[in-house]
């Protein structure tokens, strides 16, 4: 009688695990199984992680989508088009609904993008227009030209006297803004080197046209390819380095520098400032970096134009949403990207210098003061 009781114990503890152990793993199966179908509602593709801009943008968009039921992923392509398009692959593959991508190359990126619209992807620019496509649906940016014209009108505004020598410096040509930063301008400086109000000290190729109001793409490429600095500021010092050395003492003294954003403004300042025959410069910039604004601080940096990511982001991802939620994106404009015009809303941009630091990045909590010496 012992025997059978043990016997019987012994089954039924083992079908009592044998039962824990299925039920274990079918819950396992089913949680598997439920994220592989949940996947990933937003792509997020940003050009490196090697600019501050980027890092915060990327914080950005994960609050942004923090109170949603929706998903997403965010990767950076390190400055390389080939892995731009390897981080798209990824992310179709992980079931987006939308991509967002700021592309290293606007021109390369088309075919990353086509990949996704073949999926039935949205695909929407972010501050970087992807040109020669049909393949992109939306482009959420700030007005560039807009940016370049505040760039120019604030060199405009602190030239003294005539023969000022003119320093130009741009992006990168691969990058569509950079050309619509410069377009923006060549706008407000172009009268001003034709009335004698500045003198251009760097381009040739600026030279050869500086009679001419507006200017064509390759008209702007030819100028671009002697000025660029590629967005790297250790290409800016180079560059800055070579045309310090190449003119003449009557191209130094007291001159404008038109830099195109924060990082290649502070190694463009640094390089000028080591000069002895430059007596003082005027230098502008982009994107208000907590190094430019320290520099702006200090005198050190002459101003910043300051695009609100916080404002671009929600802009970026209160479209995606509509997109999600099946309703149609609000949109204020659009840009012809040399295949089609493409639907864009646009961002309103702000100067900032030393006497509105405080109201334009403290009082409105961008930054903190205690982030900041001299303030």
């Amino acid at each position: 009688m012992k025997k059978v009781w043990k016997s019987l114990s012994l089954f039924l503890v083992v079908t009592l695990l044998a039962g824990m152990l299925a039920a274990c793993n079918s819950g396992e199966q089913v949680g598997d199984s439920g994220a592989s179908d949940s996947g990933v509602s937003v792509g997020i593709v940003l050009p490196t992680k090697d600019e501050p801009r980027w890092v915060q943008d990327e914080q950005r968009f994960k609050d942004a989508l923090a109170d949603s039921d929706y998903t997403t992923e965010i990767l950076f392509s390190q400055g390389s088009s080939a892995k731009e398009k390897e981080n798209v692959e990824t992310l179709i593959s992980k079931g987006i609904k939308v991509l967002i991508i700021a592309p290293h190359d606007g021109a390369a990126a088309g075919a990353a993008v086509e990949a996704a619209k073949q999926e039935g992807i949205t695909v929407i620019a972010y501050d970087r227009l992807i040109t020669e496509t049909d393949a992109v649906d939306y482009y959420v940016t700030f007005d560039s030209i807009a940016v370049g014209m505040a760039q120019a009108q604030y060199l405009v505004d602190n030239a003294q006297g005539t023969n000022v020598p003119l320093y130009l410096y741009a992006g990168a040509a691969s990058d569509n803004n950079a050309f619509l930063f410069f377009e923006g301008a060549w706008s407000v400086l172009q009268p001003k080197i034709a009335d004698g109000t500045f003198v251009i000290a760097n381009s040739s190729e600026a030279v050869t046209l500086q009679d001419k109001a507006e200017l064509s793409r390759d008209e702007m490429g030819k100028i671009l390819g002697q000025v660029t600095t590629n967005w790297d500021p250790s290409e800016a010092i180079n560059k800055a380095q070579t045309h310090l050395t190449a003119v003449s003492e009557d191209m130094k003294g007291s001159v404008a520098i038109l830099a195109p954003n924060d990082g290649t403004a502070r190694s463009i300042a640094d390089t000028f400032v080591s000069d002895n025959v430059i007596t003082d410069f005027t230098i502008t910039g982009q994107d208000a970096e907590k190094a430019s604004i320290q520099y702006i601080i200090d005198g050190k940096q002459s101003m910043t134009v300051f695009k609100d990511v916080r404002t671009l982001v929600k802009d970026a991802m209160g479209m995606a949403i509509d997109i999600l939620d099946g309703n149609t994106p609000e949109t204020t404009g659009s840009y012809n990207n040399g295949k089609t015009d493409v639907k864009a809303k646009q961002t309103d941009v702000i100067v900032v210098e030393q006497e509105n630091v405080k109201m334009e990045l403290i009082d409105s909590e961008y930054y903190e003061a205690s982030e900041f010496t001299g303030l």
